[in-house]
């Protein structure tokens, strides 16, 4: 190579190294714009006339109990969400929803539901879900939308059955969240984080 070539590429290198150095902060910066993901352990407390209500009932298939409803059966819930099976643990949202039995044999219902949470991280809002489940066998709630700090938010939750009491007719479930923030959505709760605040000054 010729001096006079080695001169021009070092110019070359000089003007574009400020650019190199610039930029490469901007790739890393988003750790301050919120949670990526998400990932929680809830308990739901169902009791049958006192949490859980028949609106309309069922026409055929299985009797009426905590575990089974006849086909077509409609209820409506809103049960308290809480930090362990103990129904007396501290209390940190509800699930309010509706439900429709969707299988002869009882246990299967089509869900649509509304999770409001109140966290001890700080994080408040809802979660919108949709699915079936069944009472016997662990179910996946798809996430449809959230509100507040949950805006944008996607993943799943994950039901299961805990415990049955035919006394009272009650039954404990396990929520697993597995919540995720895709990029977008950090950037937008970043922003309106950023506009809330400026208004109260």
């Amino acid at each position: 190579m010729s001096k006079s070539s080695l001169f021009y590429l070092t110019l070359i290198l000089l003007y574009l190294l400020p650019t190199l150095t610039i930029s490469t902060p901007h790739r890393r910066h988003h750790h301050h714009d919120g949670p990526k993901s998400m990932h929680l352990t809830l308990y739901q407390h169902d009791t049958i006339n006192k949490t859980d209500f028949i609106i309309v009932p069922g026409v055929i298939g299985a009797s009426l109990t905590n575990l089974t409803a006849p086909f077509g059966t409609i209820v409506v819930v809103k049960d308290n969400l809480t930090t362990t099976p103990n129904p007396s643990s501290k209390v940190v949202g509800n699930i309010e929803g509706l439900g429709i039995t969707s299988s002869f044999d009882g246990l299967d219902e089509l869900s649509v539901g509304r999770i409001t949470l109140e966290l001890e991280n700080g994080l408040k809002g809802s979660v919108s879900v949709v699915g079936v489940i069944n009472a016997l066998e662990p179910s996946d709630y798809p996430v449809v939308g959230g509100t507040k700090d949950f805006l944008f938010v996607q993943g799943y939750v994950s039901l299961s059955p805990v415990s049955f009491k035919a006394e009272g007719a009650s039954a404990v479930y396990r929520h697993d969240y597995h919540l995720f923030w895709p990029s977008y959505a950090t950037k937008a709760l970043s922003m309106l984080a950023t506009n809330g605040s400026s208004k109260h000054e």
